[in-house]
């Protein structure tokens, strides 16, 4: 792809109406990228980007964005297009516009797994048969339709097999089973000009029924209907296989552990130290450890946690450790509550000495060995580090990382300091997943953030540790999905409606 150009416009969107005005592009669009301002600091930040489109004046973006809607707030967008190459336009003439349509999402958290195939397809390329593709789309409480599906193509035949797909029932028709759903048949040509071949509608009831006689359905061209006295249709389309499964969230499993470690190094006396005990505020390693402690602490039924430190001298003949508890008590290092860590923590800095190097693999194999005792989703780990220093043990901390991928626990790797800390990028595995001696990760656990970043220049520290422990925490309920998932883990029935004493419970039929 040639070098990309960027072409930005700002709407005041309502997100009732989806109304924004036109405006002109010159450009073939690629893909759009979604902005949103905050309210205070005014600042745009990406919110998500399109599938790319190449060659099409008129791109139809398949993906789409959830967003929250707050009634008392004015919420801007920006949408900046990517663009490949410049079209020649005239100045002041409308060269194009730019739809956009939102609604309100229904609470239904199912999703439909679905395949189909078609029979005796219209023939559209002059060498060979058809590529054909299908597009499904969702009707709007306006009448008009917006696509939410595309299937691969099949090359070169006229009674294709597509492949199974999955697809959340929101999107397909927002909880309302009997809204239309039109599905649009095309033949694939490498220009985007595909060529249509024909339509059917059809809805999430009639779809639920599975195969059956009443999901075959006849793919017909109107304008070929029209011209034509004896034309039928221009082929069929079968639903070969239909099934749904309800999708669980964090939400509905909340049950788990969480365990900090931390790198002692440096001197506690010194006020140049990381852990310098300033009296009158907290040090980078207590703020790290509070921010993101008190969030997640309320997902542990009892509030006790494992504390551990890592990279010091300990009494008393003063032996390296990269895994000694914070409390000192090695038969049972549980500390209460988020205060209880702080505390161990400050009164350990009194009685080791701080020494290195970071060592990771340790911490990360002593907590492993716990998840892998409960594998049958009833906890999940979570291990905060927080750390100063560049990492020393890289190959031995990814080959643990890369074990630990397959048990129930994520990692948050908090870095403070100045430090260069290009390995936990590494780590992170965001953009290309770890692997060790050629094994990949089996998901991604890692969260790295560095502490600088959320440093509030104003001393506004309540405002800055409340963004570190929303980035910090972002990607730990996808990781805890990914593991239920993966081993078809199921969270426990919701118990019963409180009821109470002397009511009877009525269920209306």
């Amino acid at each position: 792809m040639d070098k990309l150009e960027d072409m930005a416009s700002v709407y005041e969107f309502d997100p009732l109406t989806g109304n924004i005005p036109a405006t002109k592009v010159e450009i073939t669009v690629s893909l759009c990228v979604m902005y949103t301002q905050g309210v205070e600091t005014k600042q745009w930040r990406e919110f998500g980007r399109t599938e790319v489109i190449d060659n099409t004046l008129n791109p139809d973006f398949v993906r789409k964005y959830i967003l929250d809607y707050f009634f008392e707030e004015k919420q801007n967008l920006r949408f900046d297009f990517r663009l490949e190459k410049p079209l020649g336009g005239i100045p002041g003439k409308n060269c194009g516009t730019i739809i956009l349509s939102a609604e309100e999402l229904g609470n239904c958290r199912d999703s439909a797994t679905m395949q189909f195939c078609a029979n005796k397809l219209d023939k559209k390329d002059f060498f060979g048969k058809s590529d054909p593709f299908m597009v499904f789309y969702r009707s709007n409480e306006d009448g008009t339709f917006t696509i939410c599906h595309k299937t691969e193509v099949v090359k070169n035949t006229l009674n294709p097999v597509w492949q199974p797909f999955t697809i959340p029932v929101r999107a397909l028709c927002n909880g309302d089973y009997d809204r239309t759903i039109k599905v649009e048949v095309y033949d694939w040509d490498r220009d985007g000009s595909h060529d249509f071949i024909g339509e059917f509608t059809t809805s999430y009831r009639e779809l639920a029924r599975g195969q059956s006689q009443f999901n075959i359905y006849e793919v017909v061209n109107p304008k070929k209907k029209m011209k034509k006295k004896k034309y039928v249709n221009s082929g069929t389309v079968t639903l070969l296989s239909f099934s749904v499964e309800s999708e669980s969230t964090f939400l509905d499993y909340i049950k788990g552990g969480f365990l900090c470690a931390v790198k002692f190094s440096g001197n506690p006396s010194q006020s140049t130290s990381l852990h310098y005990m300033n009296p009158y505020q907290m040090n980078a390693y207590a703020l790290a450890l509070k921010a993101v402690g008190e969030i997640i602490q309320d997902y542990d039924s009892d509030k006790m946690f494992p504390a551990l430190g890592f990279g010091a001298k300990l009494p008393p003949d003063g032996h390296v450790s990269h895994e000694f508890p914070l409390n000192g008590n090695i038969e049972n290092p549980y500390c209460n509550g988020i205060e209880g860590i702080l505390e161990a923590y400050h009164q350990s800095l009194k009685t080791v000495q701080l020494y290195g190097p970071t060592n990771f693999a340790p911490v990360v194999n002593h907590v492993a060995r716990y998840a892998a005792a409960v594998q049958d989703g009833s906890q999940y780990f979570v291990l905060l580090i927080i750390t100063d220093g560049v990492i020393s043990d890289m190959s031995q901390t990814k080959e643990a990382i890369v074990n630990a991928a397959k048990l129930p626990m994520s990692i948050i790797i908090v870095g403070v300091g100045q430090a260069e800390f290009d390995a936990m990028v590494e780590l992170d595995g965001d953009d290309i997943r770890i692997s060790s001696r050629g094994k990949l990760a089996e998901r991604d656990i890692v969260q790295f953030v560095p502490f600088r970043d959320y440093m509030d220049r104003t001393g506004n520290h309540v405002l800055s540790m409340a963004r570190l422990a929303k980035d910090v925490l972002a990607e730990i309920p996808d990781q805890f999905i990914s593991y239920m998932k993966s081993r078809g883990i199921k969270p426990n029935p919701a118990p019963p409606p409180y009821t109470p004493p002397g009511h009877t419970h009525h269920t209306q039929i």
